[in-house]
């Protein structure tokens, strides 16, 4: 909560819409990044592209490297992340990234620092999550992405960007976790899709496309505070499976499986999203089944 309260909600310095003069991406070449790095290049914006083979942020020599190509008008975007977090070496890992990130930041620091979090920071909730919820993470993916967030706040004396996606789905997506990107991919190829339990937990999901578009906003309006980036609608796992299965007419069944363990977020994890209305008024989401149907029509 803490956390929460000393950096605000987004807010803008620039009144209009204007090109980075440079963006510098760590952790190029990834699901997110990727996405980002194509719109940026549409807009003509040049791009400093560095992927782990590059700079891989874990070394001793990182800060210095990364300290030595950041100019003062830059956007850095910091991407970069071993994720899913899964075990305290890949926690460990994580941090070592952002402790690189910092030391670079303090030695030479861009004009705009936008980062890439999670809506896993948040604690359960039976209500929507805003900007302001409760920040304790209960995941050592969670627990990550909390911690470099504050790791950056306290580095970083210039306009900082938090953006926390929530499920994020699309092509490229490189995970094949558990939902629409890896349902598609079983009902293509007429799989069975095996359920948790009977798939009745309701989740919010965003589409990458719209998550870059907001990341690429964030860094045209050169804003800072927090944004969550969530579309608004909540789904149940069985319903996606179901609509998938009938927009591929596949042979494809579903499975319901014994559930192991505690449902995710008891089940439910919606979004107030009138932060990021207000953040950006014309900017429409599109919505999972919309989406869905799209890419079955291709």
């Amino acid at each position: 909560i803490i956390h929460n309260n000393f950096i605000k909600m987004l807010t803008h310095l620039k009144e209009q819409a204007t090109k980075p003069a440079r963006v510098v991406i760590l952790g190029a070449g990834g699901f997110i990044s990727g996405a980002v790095e194509r719109k940026l290049k549409a807009m003509e914006v040049p791009v400093l592209a560095l992927p782990r083979k590059e700079l891989d942020l874990t070394s001793d020599t990182a800060a210095s490297i990364l300290a030595s190509v950041h100019r003062p008008d830059d956007t850095l975007l910091f991407v970069s992340a071993k994720a899913p977090t899964k075990s305290e070496a890949m926690l460990i890992d994580n941090l070592l990234m952002a402790k690189s990130v910092c030391e670079a930041l303090k030695s030479s620091a861009p004009g705009h620092l936008v980062y890439i979090s999670s809506d896993a920071v948040y604690a359960d909730s039976d209500k929507p999550l805003t900007e302001a919820s409760c920040a304790q993470p209960d995941s050592l993916h969670g627990v990550m992405h909390l911690s470099r967030e504050v790791m950056l706040a306290n580095c970083f004396n210039g306009p900082l960007c938090i953006l926390r996606p929530t499920l994020i789905h699309g092509e490229g997506d490189p995970h094949n976790g558990y939902g629409p990107n890896k349902f598609m991919r079983l009902v293509k190829t007429s799989n069975d899709i095996q359920l948790f339990g009977n798939g009745e937990e309701r989740r919010n999901h965003v589409w990458i496309e719209d998550v870059a578009e907001i990341i690429k906003l964030a860094m045209s309006f050169q804003s800072k505070g927090i944004l969550n980036i969530a579309s608004g609608g909540l789904t149940s796992f069985r319903d996606i499976a179901e609509k998938l299965i009938s927009l591929g007419g596949s042979s494809s069944q579903i499975i319901s499986n014994p559930r192991i363990g505690q449902m995710p977020h008891n089940g439910y994890r919606a979004f107030d999203v009138s932060a990021v209305r207000l953040a950006f008024p014309k900017f429409e989401f599109k919505q999972l089944f919309e989406v869905l149907e799209k890419s079955n029509a291709r």
